[in-house]
């Protein structure tokens, strides 16, 4: 097929890829929108999100079929009926796992953003001076100041609800009024306050869904289905947010069903001229042109396809020529906490689902302390009052069971760590010189692990779990660790890190890949640490950043 040729073209519509197009079509360029998965119409496609459990054919459940035929999936939570097709099929799309590696991923128009947690934080300069503070890694080309306005106006557009906590660790930000504490985190919250003279701090959580409305979004209902689409936009998502902005200027061109497999680079120009896709369904090879890329597939895919842009100019790929490429892999290491029950509040109860409960940002290796290892780890957790379908031990059947179960059951509290993984040069991930997906592609070969630093971090993650809830009353504290597999945080980072010179990173300050400079990456592939907070709001901050540079640079006619 002959070429078309665009302003710009976005690879990837998830969360970062939502925003690069929306920018990018309000400023007046012209932009074809790449997915490599299924149309997912807002509201219409969500076809399990106002169903009832009886409704569907075994009740959202495993069955003995999804386990053995989702090896991958079945690891953690991600398995069950109700949005199985929103989640990457292994068979399709196989990697390989030199060491142990979960990678779940969201193949379909909206991408992950239609499927994550929406915990919204915003990085600390602390975040961003740790690497040179300390001699890891390499030194971030950015701070906070340069992204402070952005989050600002990602959040605003977003909807981020939360509470202006004045942490030093924990910016505040432009926020709708926060979802409650109820009564007893409340009161665990003023416990830990006082028992640590205010050095550690339990916050609202700060979270994606909006309780506030917005233009064609009425607001979060406390239904606790955000995974299967919200018919009323209640949270941020590309179908609920950005598409509807980018599509309403009339520049969007939105191609599902297009799998970018090589960005096409002039060695003259030392630019990237298009993209090489095959269409999904027809398997069918298109090139499309264009000024300026966005490669926003998500941190393992945007690397895999710079990868697999390799020229005789750059044979391992492009962007590949400080050898950090597919280098530096980062997520989140959890899957530990404590929890407990609290005395005290049987007379009390609390509205609805709420989408998120309490956080307690990073507080280690802060204000001069020093543990056995560097950076930190924060957590997420809530409350609650067990339900119908807890076990009562001393009932065991009849009128007297049924008779217990219409009250609520004992309350209790749990919270779960999620600490930083450093940027290590020796967890990778590499093209296969023998694997292919589906459509003919080789797949990605995964090599990376936790280290010392992290596995003395996690003692820390649980004793001071439990710590903090003897110190607040809770009662029969359980600690636990089920264990961590690199890539189950679902936060994968750094395969194509920013930096400050090109003998060591991929890509500048302004996201632009140094090889090329038309190509520019915001998703997670970009970051240079991981900081202990969700990376998702610094995702879109970057976004909206890169797109008002290039957009600029291309007025200048420098791109």
């Amino acid at each position: 097929m002959a070429n078309q040729s665009y302003d710009a073209i976005v690879v990837g519509s998830g969360i970062s890829g939502g925003w690069a197009a929306k920018e990018l079509t309000e400023k007046g360029l012209k932009v074809l929108l790449l997915e490599r998965g299924p149309m997912v119409e807002h509201v219409k496609d969500y076809k399990t999100a106002t169903l009832s459990p009886w409704e569907v054919p075994h009740r959202g459940r495993r069955t003995i079929e999804l386990l053995e035929n989702h090896p991958n999936l079945r690891r953690d939570y991600v398995l069950n009926e109700l949005n199985l097709d929103w989640w990457a099929h292994e068979a399709d799309s196989p990697y390989v796992e030199k060491k142990p590696f979960t990678w779940f991923r969201g193949y379909q128009v909206g991408g992950r953003s239609l499927l994550w947690g929406r915990q919204s934080y915003r990085w600390a300069d602390e975040d961003f001076e740790a690497n040179l503070k300390q001699g890891i890694a390499v030194d971030w080309p950015i701070r906070y100041k340069d992204l402070a306005p952005w989050y600002s106006y990602v959040e605003k557009f977003a909807g981020i609800a939360g509470n202006k906590d004045n942490l030093p660790i924990l910016p505040d930000g432009d926020f709708m009024p926060p979802f409650p504490l109820n009564c007893v985190e409340d009161q665990v919250a003023a416990r830990i306050k006082e028992k640590f003279n205010g050095k550690r701090a339990m916050v609202h959580a700060r979270v994606a869904n909006i309780t506030q409305p917005l233009p064609g979004r009425p607001g979060c209902q406390y239904r606790n289905k955000c995974s299967l689409g919200c018919p009323f936009g209640g949270y941020f998502s590309t179908q609920s947010s950005t598409l509807p902005a980018a599509l309403a200027t009339g520049n969007l061109t939105l191609r599902p069903w297009s799998i970018v497999n090589k960005l096409i680079y002039d060695k003259d120009s030392k630019r990237a001229t298009g993209v090489e896709i095959v269409d999904g369904e027809t398997n069918e090879v298109i090139e499309f042109d264009a000024k300026i890329i966005f490669l926003c597939a998500s941190a393992l895919n945007s690397a895999a396809i710079l990868m697999r842009s390799a020229t005789e100019v750059w044979p391992e790929g492009l962007g590949s020529s400080s050898g950090e490429l597919g280098h530096n892999v980062m997520d989140h290491h959890f899957r530990l906490g404590a929890n407990g029950l609290v005395d005290g509040f049987d007379d009390k109860y609390y509205y609805g689902r709420r989408p998120g409960g309490f956080y307690i940002p990073r507080y280690r290796n802060l204000g001069g302390e020093k543990r056995d290892y560097v950076r930190g780890f924060g957590y997420q957790g809530g409350a609650s009052r067990s339900g119908w379908s807890r076990n009562v031990a001393e009932i065991q059947f009849g009128a007297p069971l049924k008779n217990e179960l219409t009250e609520p059951g004992p309350w209790s509290i749990g919270m779960t760590a999620f600490g930083e993984i450093l940027p290590y040069h020796e967890n990778t991930v590499k093209l296969s010189k023998t694997e292919k997906d589906k459509w003919g592609m080789y797949v990605l070969e995964m090599d990376a692990e936790i280290k010392e630093n992290e596995k003395k971090m996690r003692v820390d993650m649980m004793n001071d779990a439990a710590e903090m809830l003897e110190a607040a009353g809770v009662k029969n504290i359980n600690t636990y660790d089920n264990g961590y597999t690199f890539g189950q945080g679902i936060h994968e980072m750094g395969t194509a890190r920013m930096g400050r010179d090109p003998k060591t990173s991929v890509l500048n300050g302004n996201n632009q890949v140094w090889d090329a400079k038309n190509v520019f990456v915001t998703d997670g592939a970009a970051m240079t640490s991981a900081a202990a907070q969700n990376p998702s709001l610094t995702y879109m901050a970057m976004t909206a950043r890169a797109a008002n540079f290039a957009v600029e640079e291309l007025k200048k006619r420098n791109l």
